[in-house]
């Protein structure tokens, strides 16, 4: 058994490389040429001897180093290996904050930035600090129980955000799926069943004439505007060719070939994952005759600049958002139609009054075409269908501005468009 002052007095001979005293049940000292030591306990595993290092002498004295190897014994009975545990502990220790809420939601979230936009990755973490950490940040991921979690997300529904508490538990749902695989010991995912427990929440749709009298009442209305001239192409484009707001507004005439009936829309413009935006496809737009009189008469007053549709104050920078919102309102169908509202419209009337292919619609809104043939084909053969269609619905919006009979096919069930 070692002495405090054997320790102190210890020192590696001149000429060797390292230098050993034992003191009992597998600890020991070690001391370099240089002068440092080092405690360490002696390890066997599968017949081949090992070390599990307890720390530097004197910071770690002969008392500690001692309860260190006892540490590691019980942690050894118990079937746990101290090497690969202090391995793991160390590999945990790289998480700043441990294995608190906070310190693994924001690992989560630095893992998601290069998939996100910075609007989205902003708006989850503001939801992260505002709703979850005040309660939960602090809390050790392992020590959280369901019922802690629920009366969070309920405080978040006692201000009235039910769309927030859902979202809120979607949050930590991801956190924890993201922290179970490396958890110490099997873990159960605390946000099972928990949406049951909230006051159910149903997504808002964008408002939309859905029905083709009133449709056509909004289209004659639309015609009759006396605003200026940019936002009134703008407004009487919206229901032609369907497409987000954010993509009208911001259509710049490089993007547009009036000769061939074209609109590519760079996939970076569009609502799109980062990575998809870096690398993925142009939307294609086909359009019909309609739209490209409505564009070629615009270019005469807007043609030299960038954008079709440029703000009115600086014509650097594309029309407002609430353009043509306040237009609709201003011919009072606000309530009834907004202006993202005329993608479910045609959505709706192109199936339902039309009998149109449904996989050609679908390529027309920019959603993902899945089917057996995948969505590279669809993008590509859909083309000429989608021509085809778009120039149906040109032609069938004409006459229910002008009040003309349309074949009204039977019901079937309505889908908005995102």
């Amino acid at each position: 058994m070692l002495t405090d002052l054997q320790c102190k007095n210890f020192t590696c001979p001149p000429g060797r490389k390292r230098a050993r005293i034992t003191d009992a049940q597998g600890l020991y000292l070690e001391a370099s040429p240089a002068g440092s030591k080092r405690w360490f306990w002696k390890t066997y595993a599968d017949g081949k001897e090992g070390r599990l290092a307890l720390g530097s002498y004197p910071a770690v004295s002969l008392t500690a180093a001692r309860k260190a190897r006892d540490a590691a014994k019980l942690q050894k009975a118990a079937g746990v290996d101290p090497v690969e545990g202090r391995r793991r502990d160390r590999l945990k220790g790289q998480r700043e904050g441990g294995e608190t809420f906070r310190a693994v939601a924001l690992e989560w979230h630095a893992r998601q930035l290069e998939n996100w936009s910075p609007e989205h990755a902003n708006r989850t973490l503001r939801q992260l600090e505002r709703d979850l950490f005040p309660w939960l940040g602090d809390r050790d991921m392992a020590s959280i129980e369901p019922m802690e979690l629920l009366a969070v997300l309920q405080k978040v529904e006692e201000r009235g955000a039910l769309e927030t508490a859902d979202r809120g538990l979607m949050l930590a749902r991801q956190v924890y799926e993201y922290w179970l695989p490396t958890a110490d010991r099997e873990q159960r995912n605390i946000t099972e069943g928990l949406k049951k427990r909230l006051t159910p929440y149903r997504g808002k749709h964008f408002a939309a004439i859905l029905e083709p009298d009133r449709f056509g009442e909004l289209l004659r209305a639309m015609y009759a505007y006396k605003g200026g001239p940019i936002v009134r192409t703008a407004l009487l484009l919206a229901p032609i060719l369907f497409q987000r707001p954010g993509n009208l507004r911001m259509m710049e005439w490089a993007e547009v070939d009036l000769d061939r009936a074209l609109w590519t829309i760079p996939s970076a413009k569009m609502k799109r994952g980062v990575q998809e935006k870096a690398n993925g496809e142009p939307h294609i737009v086909p359009m019909p005759s309609q739209a490209v009189a409505l564009l070629r008469e615009l270019h005469a007053l807007t043609g030299a600049g960038r954008y079709v549709f440029p703000g009115q104050r600086d014509h650097d920078r594309p029309l407002s958002d609430n353009s043509v919102r306040s237009a609709l309102y201003g011919l009072n169908f606000g309530k009834e139609q907004s202006w993202h509202g005329f993608r479910a419209s045609a959505r709706t009337m192109l199936v339902d009054q039309l009998d149109l292919d449904p996989l050609a619609i679908e390529a027309n809104l920019a959603h993902a075409v899945r089917d057996a043939n995948g969505r590279s084909y669809n993008r590509t053969q859909y083309l000429a269908k989608r021509f085809e269609q778009i120039q149906q619905w040109a032609d069938y919006l004409d006459k229910l501005r002008q009040g003309a009979d349309v074949i009204q096919f039977p019901e079937r069930a309505r889908s908005g468009a995102g």
